[in-house]
């Protein structure tokens, strides 16, 4: 999901709990697989994610592509571009009432939890096969679609995964060579960067998405996981201490971010890396971010999220799968040319051309060797997704997840940056307590 950015209020944690309540009302009709004697609608609604740098932006964008479906379809689309902040409680209430667009833009993360609700069509194989099939898609994108084992409840969009932003000039002046392959390097430059009120490291510790994102891929670092085999949560294990602390101490202990950005939840990180503030940032896709704020594309070097020293396999996890899936409400009076949508939406053209707009990567593997998609920053983020990314939990309650041991990193942030000191017990004290608030199953 787009970076994305999506804090989830804690009152989701209700909300979800209703929606996935109401799946089981045996009067909440499906319209897929019904037959009608009334001619389907030649309209389509379509809830758009923000992705560019406004609403308005992202409709000039979208709306000459849109156009295009309607002079080859005859069906005109109704464009939504939802603000991220709404996003999911709108999807929500959707799901409750049944009154929602046709179709819609999902962060990737949300997909296993909505599909827990009953509300979106499944992409089983003969509806793959009407949108093209699922061999177009590349794997990582198509592992954040849903549960495993079930039909995805949404196919990718839009592809993006972490990379570790370096500041080259800021780099070269203070002798380092290359940009840290493992956290003890990173750390070491690090403390080279931090001096005269300028930062190794930039991080947005205030918004909770991007906490758990990082606090789930150091957790795999670590050989944890967040959920068990049997989808129950594990978030006090060692690994995922070990792994969180880690991500804290960056603050606390190595001290090479500063304490202000306990507080950031408005891509303040990325402003002051772009300033020049801070020498290294984790972010996704962030070259168009980047040079809007100003900083020269010479100065931006890009390289995959460090590990520790010799890990292999899953421990040399760099990122999660980030992205916009698009899926279909199964209510739709428009089954047909809502498929018909996505098979435009995820056609090879549109893919290179909205992808290269947003300066995301296409989930595309006919796509891949276009020349929007080959730049320095987009080949080394595609290797990285291609090989060392894992999809966060597909459980119905991974937004709960999200939430609260996002908001639990916050918490351990704000205290570091308060100087009060970070150690193995206090990371379990909030764990064990995010752990507490979640549903039962």
């Amino acid at each position: 999901m787009r970076t994305h950015r999506i804090a989830v209020a804690a009152t989701l944690v209700v909300a979800f709990t209703a929606a996935c309540s109401r799946s089981s009302d045996p009067g909440n009709k499906s319209t897929a697989g019904e037959s009608s004697s009334k001619p389907a609608p030649k309209t389509l609604t379509y809830w758009a994610s923000n992705q560019g740098t406004s609403l308005d932006n992202d409709k000039q964008i979208l709306e000459p592509e849109l156009k295009k479906f309607e002079q080859q379809t005859g069906i005109a689309i109704h464009l939504e571009v939802v603000p991220w902040s709404d996003l999911l409680n709108r999807i929500l209430a959707a799901t409750a009432s049944g009154q929602g667009p046709d179709v819609l833009n999902i962060g990737n993360t949300w997909s296993a939890s909505l599909q827990s609700t009953g509300a979106f069509l499944p992409f089983d194989d003969a509806t793959m096969e009407k949108i093209g099939g699922k061999d177009r898609f590349m794997a990582a994108p198509l592992a954040a679609t849903g549960a495993e084992g079930k039909p995805p409840t949404a196919v990718p969009l839009y592809s993006m995964a972490y990379g570790l932003y370096y500041n080259k000039k800021l780099f070269q002046q203070a002798g380092i060579a290359n940009p840290p392959a493992t956290w003890d390097e990173l750390v070491a430059d690090g403390k080279k960067l931090t001096a005269n009120g300028k930062y190794g490291l930039a991080i947005e510790g205030g918004n909770v998405s991007e906490n758990v994102h990082h606090a789930f891929a150091l957790a795999k670092q670590h050989g944890a996981d967040f959920f068990d085999a049997s989808g129950k949560p594990t978030f006090d294990s060692p690994g995922a201490v070990a792994a969180i602390k880690q991500y804290v101490d960056f603050i606390a202990q190595d001290k090479i971010a500063a304490p202000g950005n306990a507080e950031y939840a408005a891509n303040q990180s990325v402003t002051d890396f772009a300033s020049g503030k801070a020498a290294m940032l984790m972010w996704q896709v962030a070259g168009v971010k980047l040079t809007t704020h100003g900083m020269s594309p010479d100065d931006i070097g890009v390289a995959p999220i460090p590990i520790q020293a010799g890990a292999s396999g899953s421990k040399a996890t760099a990122t999660m799968v980030a992205g916009i899936n698009i899926a279909v409400f199964k209510n739709t009076k428009n089954l047909d040319g809502a498929l018909q949508f996505v098979k435009f939406m995820t056609s090879k053209e549109e893919s290179i051309a909205l992808n290269k707009t947003y300066g995301s990567i296409s989930p595309l593997k006919e796509a891949q060797d276009d020349p929007a998609f080959n730049t320095p920053e987009l080949k080394t983020i595609s290797g990285v997704l291609a090989t060392r990314a894992a999809p966060l939990p597909q459980v119905p309650n991974e937004s709960q997840f999200e939430t609260l041991v996002g908001t639990a990193v916050k918490n351990l942030l704000a205290a570091a940056a308060a100087g009060k000191p970070t150690t193995t017990e206090s990371v379990k004290a909030e764990l064990v307590k995010a752990q507490q608030q979640m549903p039962a199953s």
